[in-house]
Formats: C-alpha cells, structure tokens, sequence
C-alpha cells in the first residue's frame, strides 16, 4: 500500500506527551507510515515542560515534530486559573487556528490525525478538513470507561462527587468507585474544570477510533465494557484499538555515563530495594516527608527514594533540614535520597528493586507492570486515585496504603506496607502476578500479539477509509 500519513497531536505535559511520542516510535515500527507530531508551543511554559518538548523533538530523526505557536495568554499567571490544568485547555484551544494552518498546508494528504484527549476541539478542526481524526487515550482503559459514561451519569446523579464522600459510584466494566477517588477536575460538576471536561468526554464518541495505552489481559474486563457498548447506552461507540503498553525505553544515558543511583542498585541483592519516586509534580509537605522517613527506617528495607518537597523555594530540597535528624547518617548504609528526580525506567528494570511506592500515574503503572515490580499506590492528584482503584481491585498488581486520602500517611502505614510486599505470603503472591502482568505485557507487543494486531487494525483501516472515498 503506498505510504500513509499521519498526524499525532497531544496534549501538553510530561505524561501525554511521552506516550504520544511512543505511539510515534511504534508506528514507524511497523512501516508504511510518516508520522509528524504537532505540539503547541505556549509562550509561558515552564523548564519542565520545555525539557519535554526537547526530549521530544529528539525522539527519532524519522519523526518530524513541529511546534505549533500560540499567542500569550491573556491572563497574567495560572494564578488566575480555578484548577492546574485549565491553562493547558486554554492553550490547546487557543491553538486550534494554528493547528488547521498547518494541517491545510501539509504538500502531502494526511490520512489521520490522532488527537490526545484533552485536544477534543481538534475534532472540529479535522472535520472541516475532512480528515478521519482518531482520539489516543494516554491512560488505562478502565478511566476510558468511567469517563464516558459521566455525561449519562451526572444527568441521573445530580450530586457532585466532592459531597458524596466514601459512597460507592457504580460504573460498568470496572470495580466500584468512592466518589473520593474520582478526578479531581471531576470532583465538581459544576465547577470551571468540572463543565470543560464534562463537555469534552461527551464529544470523544465523534471520534472514528480510539487507540488506547494499555492491553487486553491486564484490562479485558473494561475493554468488553466498552466495546460491547456497555459505556454508551443507546450509541454508537468508537473502534477501540488497545495498543499499549507504550513506554519509555529507558535509554537516557548521556555519553554512556549511568546514574550514581544504578550503580549503587548494582551492589544491592536481588529484589531487596524500594523505589519510592512519586513523578515530576509529586510533591510533599515536610511533615509527611519526616513521616515517610520514620517507616522507611523502621522497616529495616533498603531504599531508593526521589524527595521533591511542596515547600522548597530553591531548585533543590535541603535534605538535612526536611527529613528526621540523623535519619540520612542512620540509613547511610542501606538507602539512597536523591534530589528531585531519578531515572525511574532504569531503576525499576534493575534486578535490585523489590518494590515501587508510586503516585499511580499511568505510565510509571505500565513501567512497573513491564518490569514485574509490585507496587505500593499512593495517588496524590489528577486520576491517580481512580487508577489506584483499577491498580488494587482489578488487575491485582498493588496495594494502597492508608490515609492518602487524608492529611498525613504514618509511619507505621508507611512501614506496614513496605513490609507487606516485602516479606509477606500475600507480598509473594503480588508479585507473581506482576511478574505474570510482565510476561503478559511482553506477549501483547511482539509480533502476533494483541496489541500488535490492533495497532496494525489502525493503519490497515486508514487503507479501509482510502477506498471509500474513493
């Protein structure tokens, strides 16, 4: 067939925009296709959201990505902004003029534009174009699920989630909800947030297909949900294409140099170390760091533990200042603080790690699943909670600890689950099962395997819409 191209366009931020830029490196795996990455790129974004465009920009000489400028925004900080991701909204909307600029001028036809789910109102701009415009769905497929089915939801449930408290929320496909754990841009209904995100679930449907990051053995129940119809009653659902996992390959070392950190993995036993590393926005008062600390210790573990503290003014935390005295004189021996970042995908496909304490967002979920390293769910933000849910009920693959929900997770919670996956029968058996999501994982992505086919149903179906329109 000759050559298809393709049109990837995701949404700002560290964790939409790696994913995307694996979809790219998949694509073009698979051959026959040119893949282009249109980003937008706002004035007023921030160091790390620059690295990210640059590492992306880096991805692949076979990927060409342009940026996509957008005029500044009218307001004069995200101070103004109800919730964190409202000005990414903004941008990405704001940049829908530059987005249709671009797409009309390409010298070659475009087959499809892939549109990150936050970039709903591309939707319109393909129309317009009459290019067929698919939706990628960065996260699991069971959030997939709940989502589309909150426009129905909310018109039966008038009540917004943040006064329903510990109440059960019943949605098909996955296990039962607390209303809780639900999104935080949907613990209002009725906030800004809340009515944008409402609005742009309820277009997701329009959208030809959806390519989902995640696999059908580790989310088959969802996935039946949403294809069976089961998560629009009454509509006609998308094509749903599971092509994940999408991940990061790992390989960021600079001029072959390792982090400090792998080569201390290196003098460390089998298994023996946890990995604590909560993302690039997971952030914690000085009174949860000094709890956290007390556990670790207590447990007698080795650790590896990425700080990022909510109250540092400097690139940097002052350890000694933020964690027990002595406590990093007393752990010398057996745990390593590192400031800020670690190089998370190399760390937990280290034989060394034992287990992972995770913020539960998705792409470090998957990384841990294609490494077999249980995990210990500590959602703080975004739909970290509602993947904590399909973490622990569903696929089977961590434990949650206690109190995240609250102000402080103790010590003694801290210690407690660390020495659950640690040393325990039911630690054992969670760690069978990740080992088996690891082999799962593996399976789906080689040659023949689900996520294989399904990625290849995508691109043979652009051929289908082809000798239609003809």
């Amino acid at each position: 067939m000759a050559e298809k191209t393709v049109v990837l366009y995701p949404s700002l931020g560290v964790g939409h925009l790696n994913p995307m830029a694996q979809l790219a490196k998949a694509l073009l795996r698979r051959g026959g296709v040119a893949v282009t990455i249109a980003v937008v790129d706002p004035p007023e974004k921030d160091a790390v959201l620059a690295a990210a465009l640059a590492r992306l920009a880096a991805a692949s000489p076979s990927i060409t990505v342009r940026l996509l400028p957008i005029p500044p925004s009218s307001r004069a900080s995200n101070k103004g902004y109800s919730h964190p991701i409202m000005p990414i909204l903004d941008a990405l909307r704001a940049a829908s003029p530059a987005l249709w600029e671009f797409l009309r001028s390409q010298a070659t036809a475009v087959d499809a534009i892939v549109v990150d789910m936050f970039c709903t109102d591309a939707l319109d701009v393909a129309a317009e174009l009459a290019i067929p415009a698919y939706i990628f769905y960065p996260s699991a497929a069971g959030d997939l699920a709940v989502y589309l089915q909150l426009p129905d939801f909310r018109r039966a449930v008038p009540s917004s989630p943040k006064d329903m408290g510990k109440a059960p929320l019943g949605f098909a496909g996955v296990p039962p909800v607390r209303a809780l754990d639900m999104p935080d841009s949907m613990q209002d209904w009725e906030s800004d947030v809340g009515r944008v995100r409402l609005q742009q679930i309820a277009r997701m449907p329009e959208a030809t297909g959806i390519l989902v990051n995640s696999f059908e053995w580790l989310e088959s129940r969802a996935l039946k949900a949403l294809r069976d119809g089961h998560c629009l009653p009454g509509r006609s659902t998308p094509k749903i294409y599971c092509v994940g996992p999408l991940v990061d390959g790992g390989d960021t070392n600079k001029n072959g140099e390792r982090h400090a950190c792998l080569e201390w993995m290196d003098e460390q036993p089998k298994r023996s170390v946890v990995f604590l590393c909560f993302g690039s926005m997971g952030t914690f008062s000085a009174a949860q760091l000094k709890e956290t600390a007390r556990g670790l210790e207590r447990s007698g573990h080795r650790f590896l533990w990425a700080v990022r503290s909510e109250q540092s003014n400097s690139p940097e935390p002052d350890l000694e200042a933020l964690l027990p005295d002595g406590f990093l004189e007393r752990t010398k021996d057996r745990g390593m603080v590192l400031k800020n970042w670690a190089p998370q995908t190399e760390v937990l496909r280290h034989e060394a790690v034992g287990a992972f304490v995770t913020h539960c967002g998705w792409n470090s979920a998957l990384e841990a699943i294609m490494s077999g390293v249980p995990m210990i769910c500590w959602p703080l933000y975004a739909e970290q909670r509602l993947n904590k849910v399909h973490m622990v009920e569903e696929m089977k693959v961590g434990v949650a600890v206690e109190g995240y929900d609250e102000e402080l997770v103790t010590a003694d919670e801290v210690e407690a689950k660390v020495r659950l996956v640690m040393e325990s029968e039911e630690g054992k058996k969670l760690r069978e099962r990740t080992t088996m999501a690891k082999e799962m994982a593996a399976d789906a992505i080689k040659e023949g395997g689900s996520s294989y086919v399904e990625l290849g149903e995508f691109l043979w179906g652009l051929c289908k819409i082809d000798i239609y329109i003809e």
